[in-house]
């Protein structure tokens, strides 16, 4: 695998060491490179650093970002037929190879499993937009990045929604969508929806120049609750509320940063449902050494 481009290294507080003369591989942090490296460093080197993305993904995250597709168009204006077909036009054109059809190994059975995935995918994106929340948007599919003080390194986010707030019409409300088998148990305290929220809070606060006061977060459920209840949940993170949490995303950003500046073994994680395998198999092959 080829070398990373050499960048020059910063120094971070002494309570997350020092990074030191060893080029940093990366240009900026965002939620899924973090959330990659802690779970499986040497899958995050070939994916953030060698920049190979041949990793297939399975049914429902092709699934979800269809989703996604159909919403940023819906949000931009486009009426909900439109919106489905066009969400329902990106999941066709992705192609076998970046799909993990899983047990579906015969060209018949991945034939089923795609039709199977676009029946979920306009049942998912119809339960949505059945009642889509109302927002004053601002922004759809936001690109930034944020050169925050006390971090080594810029971070970037991207954010589905970028709304006016109602809780303060003075401030900004940032809106991400999520397409699931099953609802989140911990709600707004999953600390994984408030390590997004600030990666998102730094960048919008910096592209448009407000205050940002919350992340709201939609789960949509894309199989039919038993029930009869409704398919849609929110949660609300209101960043006055986190301060202790930002404190600890510094202290988090801030030591990944001086973890990857010094020369080190990227070990693959087997029990990694996503990329586990492969990356044993990189590891296997020997084709990543100490950098």
């Amino acid at each position: 695998m080829k070398k990373p481009t050499p960048r020059k290294s910063r120094k971070v507080g002494k309570k997350s060491g020092e990074i030191n003369a060893h080029p940093l591989p990366i240009k900026y942090w965002s939620h899924s490179s973090l959330m990659a490296f802690l779970r499986n460093p040497l899958a995050w080197y070939k994916r953030y650093v060698e920049k190979v993305y041949d990793t297939p993904v399975n049914p429902s995250s092709v699934v979800g970002r269809a989703a996604h597709v159909a919403l940023q168009h819906f949000y931009g204006g486009i009426g909900k037929e439109g919106a489905i077909a066009l969400g329902l036009e990106y999941l066709r054109d992705v192609p076998d190879f970046e799909i993990n059809f899983g047990k579906a190994k015969t060209r018949r059975a991945r034939k089923e499993k795609r039709l199977q995935m676009e029946r979920d995918y306009v049942q998912a994106v119809g339960f949505y937009l059945a009642r889509p929340p109302k927002h004053d948007v601002l922004g759809v599919e936001v690109v930034a990045i944020a050169q925050v003080p006390g971090l080594a390194l810029p971070i970037k986010a991207i954010s589905d929604l970028v709304v006016r707030s109602k809780a303060d019409p003075k401030a900004l409300d940032i809106v991400d969508h999520k397409f699931v088998d099953s609802f989140s148990k911990d709600r707004a305290r999953k600390t994984l929806f408030v390590m997004q929220a600030i990666f998102n809070y730094y960048t919008v606060r910096e592209k448009f120049g407000k205050p940002v006061r919350r992340f709201i977060v939609y789960e949509c459920r894309k199989k039919k609750n038993a029930d009869g209840s409704s398919q849609m949940r929110r949660y609300m993170i209101d960043f006055r509320n986190y301060k202790e949490e930002f404190k600890i995303f510094h202290r988090l950003i801030n030591d990944a940063t001086a973890e990857i500046s010094r020369p080190r073994l990227y070990l693959p994680n087997p029990s990694d449902m996503f990329e586990g395998e492969n990356s044993f198999d990189i590891y296997r092959l020997g084709l990543v050494t100490e950098e």
